[in-house]
C-alpha cells in the first residue's frame, strides 16, 4: 500500500505534545546486607575501643590430689582493640530555575537528588564496611578511614597460596593497620566452606548464621554437590529471619543463610555473627545546608560512622576466590 498525496503526517506536523511518563524508573541496587544485618551503637571519639578476651583451651588432664594445695594460675588479661570513625558525604546543588520549572516525575529537583544521594551513601557505607580497606588515624590533610571486615579477620582463615592474615597495630591489640595480603585466587568449593565453618564453630559460641558472597560465588554455591538437599528457599518474611536471606545452607553445625552482596569483593566469602558486629555511629546521618553563594541550593549529606566487630574470632572468611566462573 501506498500513502494517498498530500496525507499529512506527524513527521511534518508541529506543536506535537510529548509523552513523558510522570515516573522516574531507578532499578540500582540498594541492598546492604552487612549494614542492615548488624547492631547499632554510638561512640563519642573518633578512635572508639572494646575488649575481647578468650576461655583457655579445655582440657582432660585436670584432677587434683585430694586435700592438695593447689598452685595459682596465671591470668591473661584482655586485649583492647578500636578502630577509627570516618566521615562519609553526598553532596548536591540545584540551580534556582531548575527547582521552580515543572518537571516530569518529581516536583522538587533538591528532595529527588538528595534522596538519590541517600541511597548511594548507604552503598558506599556497605562497601566500606566489607572491604579490606585497613584503618588510618588521618591528619589535618589526609581523610581518617574505618578498617572494613576483611582487614579484621585473623582467626577462623581459609586463603589462597600467598595469603596472608591482617595484622593489629598493637599485634595482639590495637587497631588493623594493614589489611589481609591477597593469595592466589581459586575455586570456591563446598569443602572450602566446611572449613571456615568448622573453624568458626570450634573457635566461637556458633557456627557463622550468614554465609556473605559475591554475586558469581552466590551462584557458584548453589552447584555445590548435594546443594539442593541441603538448603530450602524462604518464601514469604517471617518474624526472625536475618535481612536480606536468599536461601539456607545446613551445615554439620546448624543452618547457615546465604546472603549475596552486591558491594563486596567477590573474591571473598564471609561466614557473619551478626551478634558480633556493630556500626558505630559518631554523628547520625544529617542534612547540612551549605552556604549560599549564588543562585542554587547546596546540601550535603554527612555519617561519621566506624565498624565494629566485637570479636573477630566469631566471624569467619575463604579468601582468594575466583570472582566468574
Amino acid at each position: 500500500m501506498s500513502v494517498p498525496s498530500n496525507t499529512y503526517q506527524t513527521f511534518q506536523a508541529k506543536g506535537i505534545r510529548e509523552d513523558l511518563a510522570n515516573v522516574i524508573y531507578n532499578i540500582s541496587p540498594a541492598e546492604t546486607p552487612l549494614i542492615s544485618n548488624a547492631g547499632k551503637e554510638t561512640v563519642s571519639n573518633t578512635y572508639f575501643e572494646w575488649q575481647v578476651d578468650s576461655l583457655a583451651a579445655a582440657s582432660t588432664t585436670n584432677a587434683a590430689v585430694e586435700g592438695d594445695d593447689p598452685s595459682i594460675e596465671a591470668s591473661n588479661p584482655t586485649s583492647r582493640v578500636g578502630n577509627y570513625t570516618q566521615i562519609s558525604v553526598k553532596t548536591v546543588s540545584v540551580s534556582g530555575t531548575l527547582e521552580a520549572v515543572d518537571k516530569a516525575g518529581r516536583r522538587s529537583e533538591l528532595a529527588y537528588q538528595l534522596a538519590k544521594r541517600s541511597k548511594e551513601l548507604k552503598r558506599d557505607m556497605e562497601a566500606t564496611a566489607t572491604s579490606n580497606q585497613a584503618a588510618a588515624a588521618g591528619s589535618s590533610s589526609t581523610a581518617r578511614k574505618t578498617a572494613g571486615l576483611e582487614a579484621w579477620l585473623r582467626t577462623n582463615t581459609n586463603r589462597g597460596s600467598g595469603g596472608a592474615n591482617p595484622t593489629l597495630s598493637g599485634t595482639t591489640s590495637g587497631y588493623p593497620n594493614a589489611g589481609a595480603t591477597d593469595g592466589t585466587q581459586r575455586t570456591f568449593t563446598e569443602a572450602l566452606l566446611k572449613d571456615m565453618v568448622k573453624q568458626v564453630y570450634t573457635n566461637s559460641v556458633s557456627q557463622p548464621p550468614i554465609l556473605m558472597v559475591g554475586p558469581a560465588n552466590k551462584q557458584q554455591a548453589s552447584s555445590f554437590a548435594g546443594i539442593a538437599l541441603n538448603r530450602y528457599q524462604i518464601t514469604k518474611p517471617q518474624a526472625g529471619v536475618i535481612i536480606g536471606a536468599a536461601d539456607i545452607y545446613v551445615s554439620d553445625f546448624g543452618e547457615i543463610s546465604v546472603v549475596p552482596n552486591r558491594f563486596q569483593r567477590e573474591r571473598t566469602a564471609f561466614g557473619v555473627n551478626p551478634e558480633y558486629v556493630s556500626i558505630a555511629t559518631l554523628r547520625n546521618f544529617r542534612q547540612i545546608e551549605l552556604a549560599k553563594t549564588g543562585d542554587s541550593e547546596k546540601r550535603e549529606l554527612l555519617v561519621e560512622w566506624g565498624l565494629k566487630v566485637h570479636n573477630e574470632a566469631a566471624h569467619g572468611v575463604v579468601a582468594d576466590l575466583n570472582t566468574s566462573y
